[in-house]
């Protein structure tokens, strides 16, 4: 599950940022993307990052047998 997170910011330097990105061709949800998963791997430890990588491998498998499921009664 994702979450938002707000974040107050300049409306000029938002601006700037916006448009600078575009030249590089790319966004700033884009990059704070990349900066988070790079705070992650240095800020958690490592095996608190494998745990909770099992714990969503779980939920995914959950969510595609309750898928499979749903999709065989539909038939």
């Amino acid at each position: 599950m994702k979450k938002t997170v707000s974040v107050p910011i300049d409306e000029g330097k938002l601006s700037a940022i916006e448009m600078y990105l575009e030249q590089k061709n790319t966004t700033l949800a884009v990059e704070i993307d990349r900066y988070v998963d790079q705070l992650y791997g240095k800020i958690v430890p490592q095996n608190v990052r494998e745990y909770i990588e099992k714990l969503s491998a779980q939920q995914k498998r959950r969510e595609r047998k309750a898928s499979d499921s749903n999709n065989k009664q539909e038939q």
